[in-house]
């Protein structure tokens, strides 16, 4: 099995190496959840609307959301807006700000009371002060409690306390299952669902030889400072040969990056917001994604078109995502690092290829919707057996 990866300090660079990690608890694969579930978040992203959607109908109770609105500093595209997953809005409270931030969510228990679940999920932060009262609801009632969320930082008594309070644990990436372990969380009860956005990817097409033109980097996202593509901007400014930069998307840094490539790089393609066909028909002509701030889940997107992806290291759901098959994950922030990524992704342009293939497999067989899925389902089979 891959374990973490370690960065060389020489390129800046971060390759996987061979290590063993806690083998995570085997789990089936169920067809369905029995009874009813529910399911609290902060807020609804609009991208996590089909996760919901397919688990719900794999649930034969039905499954209730309950969530409310962002900050409004936040800039996050949410919906109330479902399919087949049930939808109640909660009456979000904010208070305070950055290390202290808290959101309440005071109208939780009338949600619960009124759906009845037979399991629930929870954002597993001990920030939402709400949540407490919800396990204590569903205690009551002998019914399971199961946590999700990124991990946990370490050393932290008010998580580790928090945590203990649920019966299973699903982490977004392997990195946030160490740190639920690190943190006291019996090991056995810690499952990884690999945070998808897209569903198994289609059969993939030859793409044609690289050789004779200049490569194509791609960038599908919304922009925002902390996306860092000045850092893309100055690293293509610093290539040889010049590579052709597209730049898809629209937000609030649009105009300041409007300036800065008319400056660095006149050369960049900023595109505005694209989607459908032709968005895809831009994943289909380009050679090589890139990342190099925080976010970014066309990640994936980009991965089930073929492409191999250059990835600032984030939140730790980067890591199973890229590894030295399909892709380079660089230091955030670091525009040597970047620089170099680059160079090395155009100096054997059949490998490019090879890489591009890799990503798909990955995709395809470890981090797609239907996998998350599964793996909620066969979590709530362990704790609610039927």
């Amino acid at each position: 099995m891959e374990g973490p990866a370690h960065w060389d300090s020489a390129h800046g660079l971060r390759h996987a190496f061979l290590l063993p990690r806690p083998e995570a608890p085997a789990i089936s694969k169920p067809a369905s959840f029995p009874g009813r579930l529910a399911i609290q978040q902060r807020v609804l992203p609009a991208y996590r609307v089909p996760f919901f959607d397919q688990l719900a109908a794999r649930c034969a109770g039905g499954l209730s959301l309950f969530a409310g609105p962002p900050r409004r500093s936040e800039g996050i595209l949410t919906t109330t807006e479902t399919t087949i997953a049930q939808f109640t809005p909660a009456l979000n409270r904010h208070l305070l700000a950055g290390p202290a931030y808290l959101c309440i969510q005071p109208n939780i228990l009338e949600w619960l009371t009124a759906w009845d679940p037979q399991a629930l999920i929870l954002e597993a932060n001990p920030r939402y002060r709400s949540n407490r009262r919800a396990i204590a609801w569903m205690r009551a009632k002998q019914r399971p409690v199961i946590g999700w969320g990124l991990g946990a930082p370490r050393g932290r008594l008010l998580w580790r306390n928090y945590l203990r309070k649920f019966d299973a644990l699903i982490a977004y990436s392997t990195l946030g299952s160490e740190q639920y372990r690190a943190a006291g969380f019996p090991p056995e009860r810690v499952y990884v669902a690999p945070n998808a956005v897209v569903g198994p990817p289609a059969p993939l097409d030859p793409r044609p030889a690289l050789s004779g033109k200049p490569p194509t980097l791609l960038f599908v996202g919304r922009l925002q400072e902390r996306k860092r593509l000045d850092l893309l901007l100055h690293a293509c400014g610093m290539l040889s040969p010049a590579p052709e930069l597209v730049i898809v998307g629209d937000g609030p840094a649009r105009s300041r990056l409007e300036r800065l490539a008319r400056r660095v790089y006149p050369a960049t393609q900023l595109k505005g917001a694209v989607h459908g066909e032709a968005l895809d028909r831009l994943f289909r002509q380009a050679d090589l994604f890139v990342l190099p701030g925080t976010g970014g889940l066309a990640v994936q997107q980009a991965m089930a078109h073929g492409l191999p992806v250059i990835v600032a290291d984030g939140d730790g759901t980067q890591r199973d995502l890229v590894s030295g098959n399909n892709g380079w994950l660089v230091p955030p922030g670091d525009l040597a690092a970047l620089t170099e990524a680059l160079r090395a992704a155009f100096t054997d342009p059949d490998r490019l290829r090879e890489m591009g293939a890799a990503s798909h497999r990955i995709v395809a067989e470890r981090i797609n919707l239907q996998v998350m899925v599964d793996t909620f389902l066969s979590v709530l089979e362990a704790v609610h057996p039927r």
